[in-house]
């Protein structure tokens, strides 16, 4: 199949970017991680001895910093629909977040512990279609955001990409609705062009 002007562009963007180099050169899994590691310098978020939860974890960029952040003192507990290779101290479930048997295997592995941490790098697989897409991934932002309103300890954080566009707004107004604080934050290893954008909820109202 021939490739898109669109798939050219970004594969040309991929392969020049110094993101992906530099992960690359250090081990990361992918940029991803350097997203994380530049909130998480400014927020302090990940904090050993608090359980993280990351969905939408694979390749496993964001639970490699997280686990490493951590040092040995806590767990990262993984779920993706994808498959992720097995990372020291990251417990992983593959399996699709929106479907409650998949839900109720995070639960049981928390066991009743509360989280510190909840990362959301979950996004749907883009058809191409802006309204589609955009309702889906809003509506993954919202199933972590109650996953968060329920397991979160009171002082803990939420951490969600979302995509600026329709639903954008009213959920900003969910988010201040369970959080005490929201910051947005636009990391700089997060491409200029792209719409997306991070949330940071800190402390249940």
């Amino acid at each position: 199949m021939a490739r898109t002007k669109s798939s050219k562009a970004w594969l040309h963007e991929h392969v020049n970017d110094p993101y992906v180099h530099k992960a690359k050169a250090e081990g990361w899994r992918s940029r991803a991680a350097f997203k994380l590691m530049e909130i998480d310098d400014r927020d302090k978020l990940i904090r050993p001895g608090e359980v993280v939860v990351d969905l939408g974890a694979a390749p496993g960029g964001w639970s490699q910093v997280a686990a490493e952040r951590l040092r040995g003192r806590s767990r990262v507990i993984a779920l993706d629909l994808l498959e992720m290779a097995a990372i020291p101290g990251v417990d992983f479930i593959q399996g699709d977040f929106r479907e409650a048997p998949i839900l109720e295997q995070l639960e049981e592995k928390l066991a009743g512990s509360r989280v510190g941490l909840v990362l959301s790098d979950m996004a749907p697989n883009i058809s191409g279609i802006a309204v589609s897409d955009q309702a889906r991934m809003m509506h993954l932002a919202e199933l972590g955001l109650e996953f968060s309103r329920q397991w979160l300890k009171p002082e803990g954080a939420f951490l969600v990409k979302v995509f600026q566009g329709h639903g954008y707004e009213d959920f900003v107004a969910q988010m201040r609705q369970v959080f005490r604080q929201l910051a947005t934050r636009k990391p700089d290893a997060s491409r200029d062009r792209s719409p997306e954008l991070y949330l940071l909820g800190r402390g249940l109202r």
